[in-house]
């Protein structure tokens, strides 16, 4: 969601008077690739890019084909071909072994893809975006598009956005992206189904020192970030920037931090009644990760503790709650601490295990297991139990 920032900023900041402009976006990959389907780079035609579609290998000769798009106003589609690492093709060796599908779509006031970017980007809650990349029905254009939440009137849709609401409504019921071919009595299309999320909304209880880190490099994702604490003088605007900061009693979080739908909530007050009671509230929510700073032995009192109060804490609590927080990295200073804390948050909203990625045995990317092609898979509002080298 960072780079969907950095794109809708740099499209808010451009003057369409002076400048034109295209969107690649990366529809398919079979085999490997540095970047996933779903990946954009916004281009305009002084030779700035904002975002990428690979490592920084396709994005030069991406720039030069959106450039022609920019001046005849139709999209295509563009094929990499990075399976053959002597194809000097690119002008470099890749090694990626990958084929990459990109469609590129000029940005025009009568077909502008910003303007569903920019919808999407003010989603607190998944939602599904259809792109249409291949076509031989005379109803359907390459580069049509249609949100999920727009199609919610059945009565005045057509055939085509029926169709297309059906798809775009089981890409979120399963929680995947992924591309679908589509064949009615006037012809074939193939569209991209692309499950979108929200960035990942952090409420950080405590607003020490230690906190400070946690919340830029949090900011530094994408994320949305709120720091609560009900000691006003900790909440110094200064130590954190573009952070929302909000001032309540302990007895009162649940009245003015109300998780949203992709929300983590760490408790990293160092003070163990606040603590407890904060995460009694959290847990009266359907929030699906809480962080507990500290030892063991103080997550295990505090568990304790609400048990005995009458608090239930069954298996889904076993896993929202983490404590000792982090992944194991060795850390020790506040940064390293944060880096860990971070990393298992985008771990358990990724639904991963986490650990070394060379021992992992399957392909780092979910792929499907007949075409190869990799899609992204969405965990969220489930209580997650990675498998082995998930």
């Amino acid at each position: 969601m960072n780079e969907l920032k950095k794109i809708v900023h740099a499209y808010q900041a451009t003057d369409f008077s002076q400048r034109k402009a295209a969107l690649a976006t990366v529809i398919s990959v079979t085999g490997s690739s540095y970047r996933s389907p779903g990946a954009r780079m916004y281009i305009t035609d002084d030779g700035r890019w904002y975002g990428s579609i690979s490592g920084g290998c396709l994005e030069g000769d991406a720039l030069r084909k959106a450039r022609e798009v920019m001046q005849t106003g139709v999209p295509r589609m563009v094929t990499y071909d990075t399976m053959d690492d002597e194809n000097p093709t690119l002008g470099v060796s890749l090694g990626c072994n990958g084929i990459i599908h990109v469609l590129l779509e000029p940005i025009e006031e009568q077909n502008d893809p910003m303007a569903f970017m920019l919808k999407l980007y003010e989603q607190e809650d998944i939602d599904a975006l259809a792109t249409v990349y291949e076509s031989e029905n005379k109803q359907v254009q390459v580069a049509n598009k249609w949100v999920f939440s727009n199609l919610t009137k059945k009565s005045q849709l057509t055939d085509i956005e029926k169709e297309i609401q059906q798809l775009l409504h089981q890409s979120i019921e399963h929680r995947r992206s992924g591309i679908q071919t589509v064949e009615n009595t006037i012809g074939r299309y193939k569209v991209f189904l692309e499950v979108i999320e929200p960035p990942i909304h952090l409420m950080v209880f405590g607003g020490g020192y230690d906190a400070q880190p946690l919340v830029a490099m949090a900011k530094g994702l994408g994320w949305e970030v709120n720091v609560i604490d009900e000691c006003a003088a900790h909440l110094i605007p200064v130590n954190f920037p573009e952070a929302q900061l909000t001032s309540c009693h302990r007895s009162k979080v649940s009245d003015h931090a109300a998780p949203k739908p992709y929300s983590a909530a760490v408790l990293i007050s160092h003070n163990y009644y606040y603590d407890m009671e904060v995460m009694q509230q959290l847990l009266d929510t359907d929030i699906r990760y809480i962080g507990l700073l500290g030892p063991k032995k103080k997550g295990d009192k505090i568990k304790a503790e609400l048990i005995e109060k009458g608090v239930e804490w069954n298996e889904d609590t076993t896993h929202r709650v983490h404590y000792p927080i982090g992944i194991d990295i060795g850390a020790d200073t506040p940064e390293e601490i944060a880096l860990s804390i971070l990393a298992e948050i985008k771990a358990k909203f990724s639904g991963r295990s986490s650990g070394f990625l060379k021992y992992k045995t399957g392909p780092i990317h979910h792929k499907d297991p007949k075409s190869g092609e990799v899609f992204k898979q969405v965990y969220i509002h489930k209580s997650v139990r990675p498998a082995k080298n998930a």
